[in-house]
């Protein structure tokens, strides 16, 4: 076929944002060499386009004012559709779409060959990294009960990560080459830019890394204990209706949750010693999954086993830091806030000075 489509459907936390921000910066050049990772208005992001895209096809609405996606979808496809060569479309919440979802996209890309990716990390580095994520998107939860609530299948991260149900989704009616896995490489084999993750990502793209020179310095960062556990109560002590204007969303993971708070040091979230059986019967029947399915492997199915910590590493619970270690934190994040506040015009002295000048211009009248 002249087409080729290649959806990128997460998972969360495996890279994504660094993935997408790379296509995104090496569009022109990737477009020379006819792959495409297409938008949907000259004034609109890739990466802003995919994301609408995939919550009309969803059927959700949030990150903006109501109805801000609507047509969004219909939009992407039909900008796909006048591709040649392949196009790349990239999205983590994908993952968890349900089968009518993803029946619906594959009829609006029909003629084209399909194909789905889907990057895939071991349990015991993705779910702390999902646990904060949740956090510096508003949620309450503590770790254990995000823990407890994940092996029961009962969140939207499970749904998302379970990799037999993701994919047998997904390539329902695919053939299984037509699958493709990229496991994360272990944090010792990645430089601080995913040089590594990229080049397996190029090698399912059919990518020649020489067409995309510009590197990203993107990536979404975690936080440690102390600043996770500063922004949860943060999270607790907010009005609901407050913590979803997007505003709001704005100062917490940009400012806060990707800026600030990331530059302390402070100790990593690790799944805690006593999960570490379960993640492992997990990675076991994802591999088996894997290996029986005859899907396309890019890396290696090894990289989805957790690697337990050496047994005179202490675990330390984020549920239980010491105010005191918080303390630091929270003043760097008033700090911040405070400087921001600073900075920003004060919405009711604009006001005033647009009447004051409406005024006088009706008394030059």
């Amino acid at each position: 076929m002249s087409r080729r489509v290649y959806l990128h459907i997460g998972a969360p936390k495996t890279g994504t944002t660094y993935l997408q921000d790379r296509l995104a910066l090496n569009a022109k050049t990737l477009a020379e060499h006819d792959v495409h990772f297409p938008t949907t208005s000259p004034m609109v992001s890739p990466g802003l386009a995919h994301f609408r895209g995939a919550l009309d096809l969803l059927g959700q609405d949030w990150g903006g004012a109501p109805g801000h996606a609507d047509g969004s979808w219909d939009a992407l496809a039909r900008r796909i559709k006048k591709r040649s060569g392949s196009v790349v479309v990239s999205h983590e919440i994908l993952a968890p779409a349900a089968p009518g979802q993803v029946a619906r996209a594959m009829r609006d890309l029909a003629g084209a060959e399909i194909h789905v990716v889907y990057t895939a990390r071991d349990l015991g580095r993705q779910l702390p990294a999902a646990w904060q994520e949740s956090i510096k998107q508003g949620r309450r939860w503590s770790y254990k009960r995000f823990l407890d609530r994940y092996e029961k299948g009962r969140t939207w991260f499970y749904r998302a990560f379970d990799v037999p149900r993701v994919l047998g989704t997904w390539g329902a009616g695919l053939p299984p080459e037509h699958v493709h896995v990229v496991t994360v490489p272990p944090s010792s084999s990645r430089d601080q830019h995913g040089d590594q993750l990229w080049q397996r990502m190029c090698e399912v793209l059919g990518i020649n890394p020489a067409w995309a020179p510009l590197d990203s310095d993107r990536s979404n960062r975690s936080l440690g204990i102390a600043e996770t556990q500063v922004i949860r109560q943060l999270n607790r002590r907010m009005d609901r209706t407050a913590r979803r204007e997007s505003t709001y969303d704005g100062l917490i993971r940009d400012m806060l949750a990707q800026g600030e708070l990331v530059k302390r040091e402070s100790a990593a979230v690790r799944l805690p010693p006593e999960r570490y059986d379960w993640a492992e019967e997990q990675a076991e029947r994802w591999i088996e999954w894997i290996e029986g399915s005859g899907v396309d492997v890019v890396g290696d199915v090894a990289d989805l086993r957790p690697v337990r910590p050496a047994e005179d590493v202490p675990y330390k619970d984020p549920d239980k830091v010491r105010a005191k270690r918080q303390l630091g934190s929270a003043l760097d994040a008033l700090a911040a806030m405070t400087r921001e506040a600073a900075r920003r015009p004060d919405p009711e002295r604009q006001l005033t000075h647009r009447v004051r000048a409406q005024a006088q211009r009706l008394r030059e009248r």
